[in-house]
């Protein structure tokens, strides 16, 4: 069995998290720039001891995440999914596969993902999003032109080729935040 769920995974900080009862006014701004289901998160709560960065970060994720135009948004949660699984982020993988199975109203697909790794089935667009994140966050010095054949091969436009690398490089820097701040919490074994 996978040690990568779509149930919630908790989160334990290394660092205290900013009391949001007393925080500064410049960390309740840079909270308020966050995905507002996130806002008291204990992780977002952490990274508002440097309320700069963490503004910048949240308005950073809303462009790329939430973009309505370029690469469908499902997509995006399967390619940080997938970023998740190879730096092994239990706790993003948890999230991302959740949002990708209530967006796409295929949570089988994701679980097989999640089983089986990146040699389960896919359609052909959704493998190439996959083996591209994988490559793109493993060997990221590896990529080369003949990588983006497949993603054209598959449909994707130079918007979405672009929203893809945003979201994966994004999900680069999120995972190592979250693995360094903290320790992901698995559910408990039934």
């Amino acid at each position: 069995m996978s040690h990568f769920t779509m149930e919630t995974v908790g989160w334990e900080p290394r660092i205290p998290p900013v009391d949001a009862e007393t925080a500064t006014p410049q960390q309740l701004a840079a909270l308020e720039a966050c995905p507002p289901a996130q806002r008291r998160s204990t992780y977002f709560l952490t990274l508002a001891n440097d309320p700069g960065s963490l503004g910048e970060r949240g308005a950073l994720f809303n462009a790329v995440m939430y973009a309505p135009r370029g690469l469908p948004r499902a997509e995006r949660e399967l390619a940080t999914a997938a970023v998740s699984i190879v730096n092994g982020c239990i706790y993003c993988t948890s999230v991302h596969a959740r949002r990708f199975a209530e967006l796409t109203k295929e949570p089988e697909v994701m679980q097989r993902l999640l089983d089986e790794g990146f040699s389960t089935e896919l359609s052909p667009r959704r493998r190439a999003i996959v083996e591209f994140s994988a490559k793109l966050t493993a060997t990221p010095g590896e990529l080369s032109g003949p990588d983006l054949k497949p993603l054209r091969e598959a449909g994707l436009t130079d918007l979405e080729v672009l929203d893809l690398i945003h979201s994966i490089a994004m999900f680069a820097n999120a995972n190592r935040l979250m693995q360094s701040l903290g320790k992901s919490v698995p559910p408990p074994s039934e």
